[in-house]
């Protein structure tokens, strides 16, 4: 099956995208450490680790089946985290919030979403194992959510901290997945059904989800610990 040039940039795009992932985690499994977390943590993050990496080599088996042959553009600089605040507890939570409770949350039903139509066989292998780790990968960062909520020294200052940045993490979210994407505003990123059988899907399909994903899970999850999701912080 011949695959098109969209169809082998986002799968290179996503070579790039999970050694991120996996390298952000790792940095961010360190911080734990740092931070004396508990040892089932600290286990799960490492797990996730594993899982990135093992998505990168499959998207890379994908890409050369789509005809690619170029490295992927992976920038050194892009994969550490930065610190920005004086107390790493707070590092912590802005990274947990910004890439699990939202990123890998939405990724969960984005990936689903991928795979429905997907049945090029490298394609459709890469997103069953993708899909099954997305739920996991999400559930670790409620969990370190909680964990710094109810566990931490800085426990008592989460939510008002989490409910004053999640309007800028929303709308970096947005830019990315939402309206606020070139791509959707534009109204034609050319993709066709054969671009879908190797998992791909319209901007405006990703924009749909990410408000679905706003209502069904953002909202009610960070509710639940009594994390202010107030009006002005929904996605438009």
């Amino acid at each position: 099956m011949s695959a098109s040039i969209r169809v082998q940039r986002q799968w290179q795009d996503r070579i790039a995208a999970e050694y991120t992932s996996a390298a952000h985690t790792q940095n961010l499994v360190l911080w734990l450490m740092q931070l004396g977390a508990p040892p089932d943590l600290i286990d799960a993050g490492l797990a996730v680790v594993a899982d990135e990496l093992a998505h990168s080599r499959l998207s890379h088996e994908v890409y050369l089946d789509a005809g690619g042959h170029a490295p992927p553009a992976i920038e050194a600089e892009s994969l550490a985290l930065v610190r920005d605040q004086a107390d790493l507890h707070y590092d912590v939570l802005r990274v947990v919030v910004r890439e699990f409770c939202l990123g890998e949350t939405v990724a969960v039903p984005l990936f689903v979403h991928l795979r429905e139509r997907c049945d090029q066989p490298s394609a459709r292998a890469a997103l069953d194992r993708i899909v099954r780790d997305e739920v996991r990968h999400r559930e670790l960062g409620w969990d370190l959510l909680d964990w710094l909520q109810q566990a931490s020294p800085i426990a008592a200052a989460v939510a008002g901290w989490v409910a004053a940045a999640l309007p800028g993490m929303l709308v970096a979210l947005d830019r990315n997945y939402g309206r606020r994407n070139p791509a959707v505003a534009s109204g034609d990123d050319g993709i066709d059904d054969d671009d879908r059988r190797w998992g791909l899907a319209p901007a405006r399909e990703y924009a749909e989800i990410l408000l679905q994903t706003a209502a069904k899970e953002f909202r009610p999850r960070f509710t639940a610990r009594g994390i202010v999701f107030a009006e002005d912080s929904t996605l438009p």
